[in-house]
């Protein structure tokens, strides 16, 4: 259904892409392993040099302890960007805490290590103490992809608000009678912003947000219209654990990271590119995730918007 609705080849590059996380996620390899062989996936072990775990620093363990809220979420993470990238290798690294401290650690040693995209299905509201972790989001041979949230119109979140960081929103997806077979709409949930710290990137040319708008493109985050994910992890929600449907703009980065994965372009590709191609998205037409007069702030307008962005992937040209 994802390959489908986003135009996705089956076939691309064999791109390292990172997902960092805060704690351990313990059953990560081998959930990956039950979600690849139910949807046809080849197999990503540590084995077979696909699929490889490390703490913040970069080594096999210690590891830190686990949290069962972040361990279904790395479970999504790794399994949205497998469907984002089939053919893609995997590097999960966790964060001793869930702090921007070491999770910018976690941050340079997924470059370190060679990932050429960073998945980051976390945010923080932004601050200005957060430039002195700036640098961890814009480092050379590697691009950012960092959720915009998941309260609808609200502050901006850190990262997803850095002008270096592909900040992804959040859509409802349906089946649908069109010629693409699939419809979507602005999730009530997706995270759009104006900022209060940074400055309008180049970039950017929305009239009513003078400092940097969130969020650039989206993909697919409502829960009732969200994905398949494997966790046999004990969950927050008490639901037995193994398949469930979860959502979030904690979905639809990774999926967007694994798409920039498998085209291959991720150690140069910067959220600017996107903007020189609007025609290569699904223009977000629809819903709104606050109050803001039906301004594109919190509205699905035709053409650029905040909560999606400027759409959805139309295949991979614009990424």
């Amino acid at each position: 259904d994802l390959r489908a609705a986003y135009q996705l080849p089956t076939t691309g590059a064999s791109s390292l892409v990172a997902v960092t996380i805060a704690f351990d996620v313990p059953n990560a390899e081998a959930d990956l392993a039950t979600y690849r062989a139910t949807f046809g996936l080849p197999p990503c072990t540590t084995a077979n040099g696909c699929f490889r775990k490390v703490n913040q620093n970069g080594d096999p363990a210690p590891l830190p302890d686990p949290d069962s809220g972040w361990a279904l979420e790395g479970s999504l993470d790794l399994q949205m960007v497998s469907a984002g990238c089939p053919t893609c290798r995997i590097l999960l690294v966790t964060a001793t805490t869930n702090g921007f401290a070491d999770l910018a650690t976690a941050t340079r040693t997924a470059n370190r290590l060679g990932a050429t995209v960073i998945s980051h299905s976390y945010g923080g509201t932004e601050w200005g103490g957060m430039w002195s972790y700036a640098s961890a989001y814009k480092l050379p041979g590697s691009v950012s992809v960092a959720s915009s949230g998941d309260y609808g119109f609200q502050p901006a979140l850190m990262p997803a608000v850095l002008p270096s960081v592909v900040a992804v929103g959040g859509t409802s997806l349906f089946r649908a009678g069109n010629a693409r077979g699939w419809t979507e709409d602005v999730w009530s949930g997706a995270g759009s912003s104006c900022s209060a710290y940074v400055a309008k990137p180049a970039f950017q040319s929305d009239p009513n947000c003078q400092m940097r708008t969130v969020s650039d493109v989206s993909a697919v985050a409502d829960p009732a219209t969200g994905v398949a994910v494997y966790d046999s992890y004990p969950n927050p929600f008490g639901l037995p654990p193994g398949w469930m449907v979860v959502g979030g703009t904690s979905a639809s980065a990774p999926l967007i990271a694994g798409m920039i994965g498998l085209k291959g372009n991720g150690a140069t590709y910067r959220p600017a590119q996107a903007y020189k191609k609007p025609w290569a998205f699904y223009d977000v037409v629809g819903g709104s995730n606050g109050f803001c007069g039906g301004d594109y702030l919190c509205t699905g307008l035709k053409g650029y918007d905040a909560p999606s962005g400027l759409g959805s992937p139309k295949g991979l040209t614009g990424l």
